[in-house]
């Protein structure tokens, strides 16, 4: 059964689902669809091209309305987001703009913690974790499984691969490889994220794979990128998770890829 509360303002255009729950003093626009089982909490304000999916709880303070970028003219953007999100207080979200696509995408089952940005044309995958304070500028992209600590900022066009992690309060302006820990103020490739292969279940000879491929693209710096990068695609071929991240490395970006700080890769 939904329940709006009667100090909530909800457009008569917006498009509710089944057992949708609005609390007190919440604003909902004419362009949103809630899906069924959405709940936002109260003070929360959706006043643009929004979907928010099945079973996503929005927490009091969350703003989501038009977008910040100078060059947004009033097209028709939206913001996508899936199903079985969390996101909490004071968390700004924001939809697309022409230069960009059109539409700025979150995919299922996230936790946007307090106080997390993200910006226009960011593409979000599943499982994603930004803590607190973690901000993204526009069209950033952040594979499945995620991480950013608290207070870590994302430069505009960046990647952030699967599986990665971002140390808290880092500033990233490179792509951070598929399984890779970065840290530092200005961050640098630190590692790979074991702790966080370990906890999602892949297999030791997987993890050690990657390690090795580790060591020969960004710890044996002899030979150009290139050559190492085919030098694992003639060992490693078969290996989903390692083609994973050579295809991520291969990938046309306009950031180039976040390093050690000891490689001399360009």
């Amino acid at each position: 059964m939904t329940q709006i509360h009667p100090t909530a303002i909800i457009d008569p255009k917006a498009q509710l689902g089944k057992n949708v729950k609005v609390g007190p003093f919440c604003c909902v626009g004419p362009d949103v669809v809630l899906g069924d089982g959405v709940q936002l909490i109260s003070h929360v304000v959706i006043d643009c091209r929004t979907h928010i999916g099945a079973q996503t709880v929005i927490y009091p303070f969350a703003s989501i309305q038009r977008t910040q970028d100078l060059k947004y003219k009033g097209e028709p953007s939206q913001l996508m987001i899936g199903e079985n999100n969390t996101i909490r207080e004071h968390v700004t979200l924001q939809p697309g703009t022409e230069g960009g696509g059109m539409v700025t995408t979150i995919g299922n089952n996230n936790l946007l913690m307090v106080g997390s940005h993200v910006a226009h044309d960011c593409q979000i995958g599943n499982h994603v974790v930004l803590s607190n304070g973690a901000t993204l500028g526009g069209h950033v992209y952040i594979g499945d499984y995620a991480i950013l600590g608290g207070l870590s900022a994302v430069h505009q066009f960046v990647r952030i691969g699967a599986h990665a992690i971002i140390g808290g309060m880092s500033g990233v302006e490179r792509d951070v490889i598929p399984y890779g820990h970065v840290k530092g103020d200005r961050a640098r490739l630190s590692g790979l994220n074991l702790i966080g292969l370990k906890r999602r279940g892949f297999p030791a000879e997987t993890v050690q794979a990657l390690r090795d491929v580790y060591q020969d693209l960004f710890e044996v710096t002899t030979h150009p990128l290139a050559e190492r990068i085919e030098k694992v695609v003639s060992k490693y071929g078969k290996n989903q998770d390692v083609m994973q991240l050579i295809g991520f490395i291969r990938h046309e970006s306009s950031r180039s890829l976040c390093l050690p700080q000891i490689s001399e890769v360009a």
